[in-house]
């Protein structure tokens, strides 16, 4: 089944690469390094069906004859890089579909490499490289070398677009290069899809990850081929081993993720049956409310405080005008009785002055 790969990395000098040695590795050639002094010699490496170098089709062949030198090229792209730092060239790196013959996916990688070639103005090196005889018979890959700045007549000018800063870009009217970034991978699986569908092959391949289309699975690892290499001839590596703990990792959360998701539908299942219970028995437990509803007393209603306030005030003027009426006769023995202090108080309409205060107003006037 065909499947889709396709990273980019930077070859910088912050990361002690060379566009020189990674361009004659990549094509199983002969390229001497004019700065250093240094040599890289691949011309003994097996596995690389076809190189070639692809130009911007709107250049004009007769002045850039010199960029399809394998060695001028690289030489100018080091030398055109003043920083200790500098990205000296992209890298490409993809998976072919072991579908197509020889020829089908080098016409595919070509017209890849020259869509970069136009859509930047760069200079793309291409090698296709076939899968390893101890390795998977279906590892058919590509690695394209790209240039940073636009290839021009007497060599590389301003720097390609798509190394611009995202403020730069902006102020040209370009999307961010993540956006770029996208549409490339995006082209290079309409590249696939299209001489599927041209074949008439049921195969298709997507460039979006694996969370966007909705699949569930874990991402594959990719080794690179010096571990591969590596592992070919038994040497164990921490790479291996640290793939060997995330797909462990990777396991366990899938057992989880699936328990809970079990969990989660059983308890789904058992409330859809509650709810189907209590939808049966709704009739019943109306019924049941109403009974209760005739068994339970009728309450009182809560009076208001405003109807408290005024209940306590005609008892007070009743306790008052008892207080104000003829004194009823009294029992025998008893006529010394004092009338209780509650009463007593209720005849005096206002308090006595107290000692030694004056008080002001007509009625004690000096």
């Amino acid at each position: 089944m065909a499947i889709y790969h396709l990273s980019v990395k930077p070859v910088s000098r912050g990361g002690g690469r060379s566009a020189t040695a990674a361009a004659a590795y990549r094509a199983a050639g002969l390229v001497h390094d004019r700065a250093t002094g240094q040599t890289f010699d691949y011309t003994r490496k097996r596995g690389v069906e076809h190189a070639e170098i692809v130009l911007p089709a709107a250049a004009v062949p007769g002045d850039l004859h010199w960029a399809r030198d394998r060695e001028a090229l690289w030489n100018e792209a080091e030398r055109a890089e003043k920083r200790s730092n500098s990205r000296v060239a992209r890298e490409y790196e993809m998976a072919l579909p072991h579908e197509l013959t020889q020829v089908q996916r080098l016409e595919r990688v070509r017209g890849f490499a020259a869509g970069i070639a136009d859509r930047h103005g760069v200079a793309v090196d291409f090698a296709i490289h076939a899968p390893h005889r101890e390795g998977d018979l279906g590892n058919h890959h590509a690695h394209l070398l790209a240039t940073t700045r636009v290839i021009e007549s007497g060599g590389l000018g301003e720097k390609a677009a798509i190394e611009w800063s995202d403020a730069n870009r902006r102020k040209a009217g370009l999307v961010p290069a993540r956006k770029e970034l996208e549409a490339i991978r995006e082209s290079w699986a309409g590249l696939q899809n299209g001489k599927f569908r041209e074949l008439g092959l049921p195969y298709r391949v997507d460039h979006r990850s694996l969370e966007v289309q909705g699949i569930g699975r874990e991402p594959t690892s990719h080794l690179g081929p010096a571990v591969s290499g590596m592992e070919r001839r038994g040497i164990g590596t921490r790479v291996v081993e640290r793939l060997g703990r995330e797909a462990l990792v990777a396991a366990e959360r899938r057992l989880v993720r699936a328990a809970e998701l079990g969990r989660v539908e059983r308890e789904s299942c058992a409330l859809m049956v509650s709810i189907i219970d209590v939808s049966g028995n709704l009739a019943a437990a109306w019924r049941e409310r109403d009974s209760q509803l005739s068994r339970t007393p009728t309450r009182t209603p809560a009076r208001s405080l405003w109807e408290l306030q005024r209940e306590g005030r005609e008892r007070w003027l009743a306790m008052r005008a008892e207080a104000k009426g003829p004194a009823p006769e009294s029992a025998p023995g008893k006529e010394n009785e004092k009338i209780p202090e509650a009463s007593r108080s209720l005849e005096r309409k206002d308090p006595e002055p107290e000692r030694g205060r004056k008080r002001e107003g007509p009625e004690y006037e000096p």
